[in-house]
């Protein structure tokens, strides 16, 4: 049985579409939160502009994630599991491993340098499993935009090297407006894009994305007490940055430092090689 075809045909305006339809829905959850908090007259500090953000994040998860259905459902005629949600393999492991090692790796070396100190610590149980509900929904949610359907439907129309920098590019500019953003984090979160994107490009495989967005977000901010993306959030570990903001990530999180920029290139790199490697062992 051939499959339907697409109800509008040019992925290009199928993309284009989508992202219009997502920037219009959170620029109204915006707009529309933003009023609730001056009609009610809610007075703004750290602890509830983090509690806002909070929110406003799941809003967007949820939100994205019906828009991606009602996307590949109606325009493009697919499937939502056929995005990339198969059975989850090793790579769901790896993605997570991975996470883990660039954050530990990147922690060590600022612990060893004295750019890193943890000065008290405290457990919540309550708060440590919902924010771990918490960045495993975000992590899905922006993982099904940006990889599943940016992703997807750019390999449709151009090449797959072009495609990955076209989205990751977007990952990055639609990150712009967080709190403590600047040129390195904003280059950052266009290096985390590749990475994330780099196996869906040789897999169409969506866990290897998932579990390493999560795994980089709840070790983070969580358990090691760095900001996430410039979120301060209730975390384990209670962290004092010492020395340079370029080195420490400073305000914005880990996803600001430089080591972050060395890590992550080093292990696009090694992946690259790993898929292509692998690529050629099933071609012969």
């Amino acid at each position: 049985m051939k499959e339907p075809l697409p109800a509008i045909r040019n992925g290009w305006i199928r993309i284009l579409l989508f992202i219009l339809a997502y920037v219009i829905c959170f620029t109204v959850i915006g707009t529309v939160l933003g009023m609730m908090m001056v009609t009610r007259q809610i007075q703004v500090s750290p602890e509830t502009m983090s509690s806002i953000t909070m929110k406003i994040l799941v809003l967007n998860a949820l939100v994205s994630l019906l828009l991606v259905s009602l996307f590949r459902i109606l325009l493009d005629k697919k499937s939502v599991p056929s995005l990339g949600l198969i059975p989850i393999t090793k790579d769901a492991l790896l993605g997570l491993m991975l996470a883990i090692a660039i954050m530990g790796i990147g922690t060590l070396i600022l612990f060893a340098s004295g750019n890193l100190l943890w000065t008290d610590w405290a457990f919540d149980a309550g708060n440590f499993f919902l924010l771990f509900g918490f960045m495993l929904l975000v992590a899905f949610g922006e993982e099904m935009v940006y990889r599943g359907y940016i992703l997807n439907n750019l390999l449709t129309v151009t090449n797959q090297w072009a495609a990955l920098a076209i989205s990751a590019l977007l990952f990055a500019v639609m990150h712009a407006s967080n709190a403590g953003i600047n040129v390195i984090a904003i280059f950052n979160l266009f290096i985390a894009g590749v990475l994330l994107g780099l196996n869906y490009i040789y897999t169409k495989n969506l866990w290897f994305s998932i579990a390493f967005h999560f795994g980089w977000n709840f070790i983070q901010g969580p358990v090691l007490g760095y900001e996430v993306s410039g979120l301060d959030i209730n975390n384990v570990l209670q962290p004092e940055l010492h020395g340079n903001p370029l080195l420490t990530g400073g305000s914005f999180g880990f996803e600001g430092s430089i080591l972050f920029t060395v890590l992550s290139l080093v292990s696009i790199m090694i992946l690259y090689l790993a898929f292509e490697k692998r690529k050629a062992a099933d071609n012969t």
